[in-house]
Formats: structure tokens, sequence, C-alpha cells
């Protein structure tokens, strides 16, 4: 029986010092959010892991409390970097990565760049290339010359509510299973955020580096990086996702060498939030399964 280990939420962009005191703990379950996102994303799951594992939850730059590339140029590549940056300094080796969305497209080129920081890889809807749905279509509209702008006057012409009830309706099958102290929490920091002068322009960043990442080829496209991941793998796709096709998890779970598969029905873009506790058991079984067999 493991003893109850500490949750930290942090930026990559400063120092870590670990929250339990000491050393960095030897099991250390890594969070990296999707687009738009931040460490809250992952409260729900944290909840259920926390007493068997010392969980991380990042801010990816530009996002929550990091700050932005001091260009504010965004790539899945220089996300990976930060956080490996993020991980060398705080001293954590072979940890167990997860990752949501574009933190999972980060998290799958770190895994391929850096197998010595990664034992496990855990893909919560991962954004592979692949001909998206018409939501996620419109979505990389965001990437258009001139969005950004555009963006902004819709973001300061429209009310938290409505915002938060139009991410409701595009990342979960049904809205209503949003708590209304969740809802809250993400009101408050929406509301944080917009105070903030880069803000605006990070949700168009954070598409383009999707859509370059997209039409990368060779060695460096996500599913050639796909096939060089040596780490167990753990694929979580919602059936009733609006951003990433479910028709490709059976290409994904091909796509790696060492892969688990875990559909869940009635779910949407983030399985995390909406159904922790199936995810929660899939991780905690990698987990276990590599405690067993080291490499």
């Amino acid at each position: 029986m493991h003893p109850p280990l500490a949750a930290e939420y942090s930026p990559v962009t400063s120092p870590v010092a670990d929250a339990t005191g000491g050393a960095p703990a030897s099991d250390t379950a890594v969070f990296l959010h999707g687009l738009g996102g931040w460490t809250h994303n992952w409260a729900s799951l944290i909840g259920l892991l926390r007493t068997s594992v010392h969980c991380l939850a990042l801010d990816l730059p530009g996002y929550g409390s990091s700050a932005p590339p001091p260009d504010g140029v965004v790539t899945v590549s220089r996300q990976a970097a930060a956080v490996a940056d993020h991980l060398d300094r705080a001293g954590h080796r072979r940890v167990h990565l997860v990752g949501n969305s574009l933190g999972g497209l980060a998290g799958l080129r770190l895994a391929a760049r850096r197998p010595d920081l990664v034992a496990t890889l855990t893909l919560v809807s991962p954004v592979l290339p692949a001909l998206p749905p018409v939501q996620a279509l419109r979505v990389s509209l965001l990437a258009l010359p001139g969005a950004p702008r555009l963006y902004a006057r819709l973001l300061s012409a429209q009310d938290q509510d409505r915002q938060l009830d139009d991410l409701y309706r595009l990342i979960y099958a049904d809205p209503a299973r949003v708590g209304p102290e969740q809802r809250a929490t993400e009101a408050r920091e929406r509301l944080r955020r917009a105070g903030l002068p880069h803000t605006a322009g990070m949700l168009p960043a954070g598409v383009r580096a999707l859509v370059r990442a997209f039409l990368q080829r060779g060695p460096s496209s996500p599913w050639q990086l796909a096939h060089r991941i040596t780490a167990p793998t753990l694929l979580v796709y919602g059936r009733e996702d609006r951003l990433v096709p479910f028709r490709t998890a059976p290409r994904a779970y091909a796509a790696f060498r060492d892969a688990r598969l875990l559909t869940l029905p009635d779910t949407g873009h983030v399985a995390m939030q909406e159904r922790p506790a199936p995810v929660a058991a899939a991780l905690r079984a990698l987990i276990t399964e590599a405690r067993r067999t080291p490499r």
C-alpha cells in the first residue's frame, strides 16, 4: 500500500519544488492539458489517483499561469521541449506522462524524442492527423491570417456564461455533467485570463501549432513519431468526441508498439473530466504493470 502523495499544479515556466518536500517521488504522473486548457482540467482525475502516485499538472506556455513564449510563436515541438526542460530542472525521471488533445500531441513528441523521461504514456483524445469533424474544421479557421484580432473582438462581445456554454457543448458529450463548482472555478479562471494581454492570441496560436504538426511529413510526422515510442501506451477515446474523430482510434492503436485502448461511450473530448473513474482505473493498471516490468 502506497502512502498518500501530493498533487502539484505548476506553470512550466517557473522552477518547481516538489510539494512532497523531498526528492521527486519515484512514481510521478505528469499531466498536460489541451488547447486553451489549464491544470484544473485534471482535478477530477488527480483526485482519484493522488493516493497512489505523485501528480504534477502543468500549464503549458501561454496557458493558465504560464507566461507565453517571448516571440509569441507556439509549436508542438516547443511545448514538448518546455515540458522536458521543466522535468529536467526538477529532477524528474521516468514519469507517467498523460496528455489530452494538444497536450497529448506534445506528450507524444516528448516520449519519442526523450524516452529517458517517460515510463508510460497516456493519450486522451490525441490530435493525430486525420480528416477532422465539422466542428474541428470550424476551430481550425482560427489559424487563418487576421483570426486572432477577430477572435479577440468576439470574446469581448460575449459574456462569460455564453463562452462556457459554447465550450462545454464542444468538448462534452453531455454538458449537464459539468457541476456548479467546476463551472464557477473555470469562470473565475477565464475572467482572470481575460485581463492578460496575450490571452486572446493563444487559442489561434495553438490552432496554428496543430495545423503545422498535421502538415509535417517524414520522421517528424506525428504518426511516424508514434511508431518510435517504446513506452507502454494507453489510448483513451470518447465515442462522441466532436473534435477528434473516433475512427482514428484503431489506427492509433496499431501505430504504437505497446498500446492499450480504452473507448468510452457517451463521452466527448475530455474523458478525464467526463469519465474520470474508468480513466483512473486504466491509468492505475498501466502504472502497476510498469512497476512490475521496469525497463
